[in-house]
């Protein structure tokens, strides 16, 4: 077997839950649990007399649907109660959900949390992404041996503010904990050590017909591999750990919190999905003042791990698909320091909590980024670096310290590269870009990190060579290029400017993906163009989504402002947006904080405890070095995990080492079951579906979106057009561009129309700037003219567009006469096509074909002269029948006369029975020119000369045109004539198999066909 054989890193018993109850029973609780195609099923059985305690019992069996059917009837039967037998039920259907959340307790006994409504927000390589759209707790034991408490409701309201329905992520079989480099990359493994895995897992994979030699032959088997997630990005990591060891790995469904958002770039028709997943750290998560700096640990606030992932959907399969990606992270300064928000201003001092002059802290998070991404560690500080008071200087200063301390003991090729660069002060001055600065380190950045695509370079770029391309790092495999590094980027909050740089480093980064997959020639994209439109897009939803989670409030700042082409009429709606932000930090800041405490399980009830309202602060809770001192206390100069140098500059996760391997869950399976055929998991071809589930996933689309409507303008997503130009920017849009963000848009991440963006001067980024940096504010860029009644005027007649505005060209007054004559072709064409499909609707009865057979017989006996029991005529009619598949074509002899209709072949065709005669027609006619053309002269009775078959056929071919409706009679030197299809040899000898097989004539079934069978009977029913 080759290492092609390897599925992709996913669980491969897809789809578990996606059709799933609970049943309910007075001491027990059934969770029943399928696959998409309802043929495996799991059951868990949840006890119900514990007050406290959660027992469950899980058998590990899979069971069939009638199995399943059984099961239930059983235990109905058995729970049926003496009185109203007949009428009553044992067992009854609490809910259907689509997965389980977890298990939380608080101070009674155990909750269950369900996912009762979905939607799917993106689709990689056939494996679907789901956002959660609604919850159900459901309480465990019964009213029998429930024990109150009066304090229960007030956690359960406390827990449930954390709002599930909110951008949280899930999927059956794609691990969202991981970035898709590690997903593919452990697909690469050696082949020896997921043999040796699976040896100690032999019951899992036991085979019947393994003695016949069927798992040797051909490379049948195939490896499934599970790998366990990354709990840092985990929401829902605590509510899985009571059960994580009892319950079969199928049953845990992980899920994230962040943003997931994908669009469809359309280049000439191919389709190219651009997808971003923001994976949000559940390590010291919190709100925007009541978290800052880092914890004890070295987990920081506000740690978000963008990923921008680029496919080629015409191909969905990860082996033989086109992939890349690239990732970046934003997070707060690993450092202690917070800010005090008691004194209710809006920008609350900064203060250093604790000295740290060895940089433990920072070392620790650092440490945690080289095991993950590898090197180099690229550091893009935002922050301000010049100020009157200062402020956020404090930071800049110290975290200059703590890299320089730490770059001294790693090797000079692997150190942290410290970039400052005051964004804030750029943006005020009149002399510089801000964008083209950043785009000037988004380059360097790039070229220093490199990206991931899982195919070798292109050959178009061995015979194109670009510089930038042959700069570019990374570390180059034979199968791709892998990312080595990232670039962490941070400001005070990690809101609008990290946001804005990031989407830079993105833009940047997707040039290159790009070039990578053979879509563009030189990995460059310039903005005004439909593919940066899109991108910006999605970024903009990114960071509202993120702002929200965070600051309580959407961006303030976002690309348009940096790019200074903000209109200044929405000025107002920055100031709500400050506003909001301002009131959510004010007053619903902690009760958010409380409820991801108690969420992620930082803080757990207990009896005899204080409650979490009754604490004056969670530090301890966040901070574990303040409840007991570590035994252990890592060393000041070698700061790293021991062997994450060794294989710099390769991430140490993603290296074949035996602490790796052991996060993996290795299976072997046979290349015929279900679990890894992604074709019918993705396709569903034994089911009957519905255009809803279907097509459930709009996305923004490049042409329908952002192109222009006008006909004549260049169809290419690279074409850099003009402001007016856009798809967006048409009259008559804003209806259906308002609809399309209802329908793609998270419930908390959907932006503002561009018209509607706005430049503040008070915001998280600028507001309490310095007095002497007051008069740059008003040297920005020529400002936006503002609208009078003179350019309502200009508007109105832009309404009414010219002819060549329209179609592209100047229409003439007289047209051609060559174009008259194919334009009453094409009318004539579309008349005759009219006329079958109205006489089409009225063959509905057996009469009228009676009628229509009796006239094919009068007209065959006048041409032919024959006795109806001729040979000639049998002959005729039985080839005439067996070639009903074939596409009548045009005959040479015919093809040039113009044979116009009789009065009474018109009337015969108009009416009911004139179809149904056409179609028997044309099929005779298909018959006889496929013998007279093919035969060679032969005769087709013994006895009868060629000559005279040739003329009595040639008569009867034109007595069916004439008969027959003409819906194309192009000449066969016209452009417009239909040629029938060619048909390889393949095609035809399937379609014979096909036809031997309708009369009951089968072909002896070889060794493979009996090997393939007895592999089925043995997946489906043992």
């Amino acid at each position: 077997m080759e290492k092609e054989d390897l599925v992709a890193p996913v669980t491969v018993d897809e789809d578990l839950l996606t059709f799933g109850g609970l049943v309910d029973e007075e001491l027990r609780y059934f969770l029943v649990g399928s696959n998409h195609a309802e043929t495996k099923y799991r059951v868990l059985k949840i006890d119900r007399t514990e007050p406290t305690d959660l027992v469950i019992i899980d058998d590990k069996h899979v069971y069939t649907q009638q199995e399943v059917r059984e099961l239930l009837g059983r235990l109905d039967l058995g729970n049926r109660t003496k009185i109203g037998q007949k009428g009553s039920s044992g067992l009854s259907r609490a809910v259907s959900a689509f997965g389980v959340v977890g298990f939380v307790r608080f101070l009674e006994g155990y909750y269950i949390v369900l996912i009762t409504k979905r939607r799917k927000m993106a689709d990689i390589g056939g494996h679907a992404i789901y956002k959660i759209e609604d919850t159900n707790m459901i309480y465990i034991p019964n009213d029998s041996v429930r024990v109150t408490h009066p304090d229960e409701a007030r956690y359960l309201r406390i827990f449930q503010n954390v709002d599930l329905s909110s951008n949280f992520y899930f999927s059956y079989s794609y691990d969202l904990s991981h970035s898709l480099q590690y997903n593919l990359t452990i697909l690469r493994m050696p082949l020896e050590i997921l043999k040796t895995e699976t040896t100690q897992t032999r019951q899992e994979s036991f085979d019947i017909f393994e003695d016949e030699g069927l798992t040797t032959q051909g490379g049948s088997g195939v490896f499934g591999i599970c790998s366990e997630p990354y709990k840092k990005y985990v929401w829902n990591g605590q509510l899985l750990d009571i059960v994580k060891n009892t319950v079969h790995h199928d049953w845990l469904l992980y899920v994230i919190h962040g943003f997931c958002g994908q669009s469809k770039l359309l280049i000439y028709g191919r389709p190219v999905y651009v997808t971003l997943i923001a994976r949000r750290s559940s390590k010291f998560a919190g709100t925007r003042f009541l978290k800052r700096g880092a914890n004890s640990e070295g987990d920081v606030a506000n740690e978000v791990e963008t990923e921008q992932i680029l496919c080629d959907a015409s191909v969905m399969s990860f082996s033989a698909g086109s992939y890349s990606s690239y990732v970046q992270v934003r997070g707060s300064v690993p450092l202690y320091w917070s800010q005090d928000i008691s004194t209710m201003m809006p920008k609350p001092p900064i203060t250093l909590d604790q000295a740290d002059p060895f940089a433990h802290i920072a070392a620790l998070h650092f440490d945690q980024m080289l095991q993950r991404f590898g090197s180099p560690i690229i550091i893009l500080n935002l922050v301000k670096e010049r100020e009157k008071r200062k402020h956020e200087r404090i930071l800049s200063e110290e975290l200059v310290g703590a890299v320089t301390y730490l770059n001294q003991f790693l090797p000079p090729e692997h150190a942290i590269v410290y970039i400052p660069w005051d964004m804030a002060k750029y943006t005020k001055s009149k002399l510089c870009n801000v964008l083209d600065r950043l785009n000037v380190i988004a380059e360097s950045v790039v070229k220093k990190t490199g990206f991931f695509v899982n195919r070798p370079d292109s050959y178009c770029s061995i015979l194109r060579p670009d510089e930038k391309w042959n700069e570019l790092g990374g570390f180059v495999v034979p199968t791709g290029r892998l990312q080595t590094g990232v670039l962490r980027t941070n400001c005070v909050d990690c809101l609008d400017r990290t946001n804005t740089a990031q989407f830079m480093v993105g833009k940047c980064a997707l040039a290159y993906q790009l070039y990578s997959l053979g879509l563009i020639d030189k990995p460059n994209l310039q903005f005004d163009t439909d593919a940066v439109r899109l991108f910006e897009e999605l970024y903009e939803d990114h960071g509202d989504t993120l702002s929200l989670q965070y600051g309580g409030s959407q961006l303030v700042h976002r690309v348009k402002t940096y790019r200074k082409i903000a209109p200044w009429t929405q000025h107002s709606k920055d100031i709500m947006q400050t506003l909001s932000r301002y009131y959510s930090n004010a007053f619903s800041d902690a009760d958010r904080q409380d409820s991801i405490n108690v969420f992620l399980g930082v803080f757990q009830p207990a009896e005899g405890k204080p409650h979490l309202w009754e604490l004056p602060t969670d530090f301890y809770l966040h901070h574990k070095n303040t409840m007991s001192l570590s035994q252990t206390r890592r060393s000041y100069t070698y700061w790293w995990t021991r062997g994450v140098l060794n294989h710099l500059p390769l991430p140490y996760d993603e290296v074949t080492c035996t602490e790796n391997i052991r996060k993996l869950i290795v299976k072997k399976f046979h290349k015929y079951e279900e679990e890894i055929d992604i074709h019918n998991e993705f396709f569903r071809p034994y089911e009957l579906s519905s255009f809803d589930d279907t097509f459930c996933l709009a996305m923004t689309n490049s042409i329908r979106d952002f192109m222009p409507k006008n006909v004549g303008i260049d169809p290419s997503p690279f074409t850099v057009r003009k402001p007016d130009e856009t798809g967006k920017s048409v009259v008559g849009n804003k209806s259906n561009r308002e609809e399309t963000v209802l329908q793609r848009k998270t419930a908390a991440s959907a932006p503002p129309p561009p018209s509607e963006e706005a430049v503040s001067s008070s915001s998280e980024d600028d507001s309490g700037t310095d007095k002497e940096d007051e008069g740059a504010v008003s040297q920005r860029s020529t400002p936006v003219k503002m609208a009078d009644t003179g350019d309502n005027i200009k508007i109105t007649e832009n309404i009414v567009q010219s002819m060549k505005d329209i179609y592209g060209i100047n229409l003439s007054d007289v047209p051609s006469e060559d174009d008259l004559t194919i334009y009453t072709r094409f009318v004539q064409l579309g008349q005759n096509q009219h006329k079958q499909d109205k006489s089409s609707q009225q063959l509905c009865s057996k009469h009228h074909l009676d009628g229509v057979i009796n006239i094919f017989y009068k007209k065959l006996h006048a041409i032919l002269g024959d006795d109806p029991t001729s040979t000639t005529t049998k002959s005729l009619m039985d080839t005439s029948g067996g070639l009903e598949a074939v596409a009548s074509g045009v005959h040479p002899e015919v093809v040039d006369e113009e044979v116009e209709l009789e009065d009474d072949v018109e009337h015969t065709t108009e009416s009911s029975s004139g179809v149904a005669s056409q179609d028997l027609f044309s099929t005779l006619e298909g018959s006889s020119l496929s013998q007279h053309s093919g035969s060679g002269g032969q005769d087709i009775e013994e006895g009868s000369s060629d000559v005279l078959l040739r003329n009595r056929s040639s008569t009867l071919v034109k007595h069916l045109y004439q008969i027959r409706i003409h819906i194309s009679s192009f000449s066969q030197d016209n452009i417009y004539e239909v040629q029938p299809p060619k048909v390889d040899k393949k095609s035809i000898d399937i379609f014979h198999a096909h036809i031997q097989a309708g009369r009951g004539i089968m072909q002896p079934l070889v060794k493979e066909d009996i090997l393939m069978y007895r592999e089925y009977i043995r997946n489906r029913y043992m």
